[in-house]
């Protein structure tokens, strides 16, 4: 048997997830269905918004449901009514066992990191954060646990120092789409072994918790590159914050000058035209784009016209 024979539905959300749907349809795969989140509100004029996977769905004409709760049984027996061979999941919600379960081949995942490390929902951001320079993506069955289903497949990814949370999202993506492809096709030959995660030797393992805004205080008693790394992997979101007189800001992109160090950390240094650093504990973080609160993001130099240091 071939992938193009199975039937498949979809669940996802973001961009993230809408890059493997629009590979799965424009190679020809029978996407039957696409399970995706309610539509919300956003924006000034709170209009609903739909979701990038709802959008491409529904441009391709493939029904689209929108479950509030999962367990509903309307949306059980609406989605048992597809009789779907298989399930496939890119940046959705948890799914229960009734519905993980139900598909003939299973249910698999896409996960942004080389499992079993960075199990959790922040795994993209936590491996720049750490300094790694390597992640990858993974495909894997759900089971009872999240993200400890056994591998189907994994490929490698370079971080560059010049990657952050956006870049290494965007490269994520594209090698993702590619392994979502190959693994409907490993699972419709049925030519291959899952690998249960203990099997995979590692040396520390790290988990991916989600990230939330008093985390991302920048913190510049520690060293510069782990300040760096840290500004790298929230940018551009959540976004690396710190203060600044009686306002805060959110760092985008900064250099690290090392130097010997011997003043107080987090202290403030500006000729209020060309530059803004803070001192660090071994030199200064030279902050180069950033946005100060109840503004729009922009370069340093643009900011020091028309903000004046405390």
């Amino acid at each position: 048997m071939k992938g193009r024979d199975l039937k498949i539905i979809f669940m996802g959300t973001p961009e993230f997830a809408e890059a493997s749907l629009r590979e799965l349809c424009e190679n020809g795969y029978n996407v039957v269905a696409v399970v995706t989140m309610p539509d919300k509100p956003a924006g000034r004029g709170l209009k609903l918004q739909q979701s990038a996977v709802k959008k491409y769905a529904v441009e391709k004409n493939i029904p689209v449901l929108q479950p509030e709760k999962l367990k509903n049984p309307d949306f059980i027996a609406e989605l048992q009514s597809y009789n779907a061979d298989l399930f496939i999941v890119v940046a959705f919600r948890m799914l229960p066992e009734i519905v993980w379960a139900m598909p003939r081949l299973g249910t698999f995942n896409l996960h942004a990191s080389l499992l079993p490390q960075y199990r959790g929902a922040a795994p993209i951001n936590r491996a720049i954060m750490n300094g790694d320079t390597v992640t990858g993506v993974t495909t894997f069955f759900l089971n009872h646990k999240i993200d400890e289903g056994a591998i189907i497949g994994r490929e490698e990814v370079e971080i560059t120092a010049e990657d952050n949370a956006g870049t290494l999202h965007d490269k994520l993506m594209e090698v993702g789409k590619g392994l979502v492809l190959a693994t409907v096709e490993k699972i419709a030959n049925g030519d291959f072994e899952p690998i249960p995660q203990d099997e995979i030797p590692v040396e520390e393992l790290r988990n991916a918790p989600k990230i939330f805004k008093d985390e991302c205080k920048v913190d510049f008693n520690k060293n510069g590159i782990e300040i760096i790394n840290f500004i790298r992997g929230l940018s551009p979101y959540p976004a690396a914050w710190s203060d600044l007189g009686e306002n805060t800001f959110k760092i985008f992109e900064a250099v690290y000058e090392p130097a010997d160090q011997q003043g107080e950390c987090g202290k403030i240094y500006s000729d209020n035209k060309n530059y803004l650093k803070i001192s660090c504990k071994d030199g200064y973080i030279n902050i180069t784009d950033l946005q100060l609160s109840s503004r729009k993001r922009m370069k340093v130099q643009d900011l020091l016209r028309g903000f004046k240091l405390p």
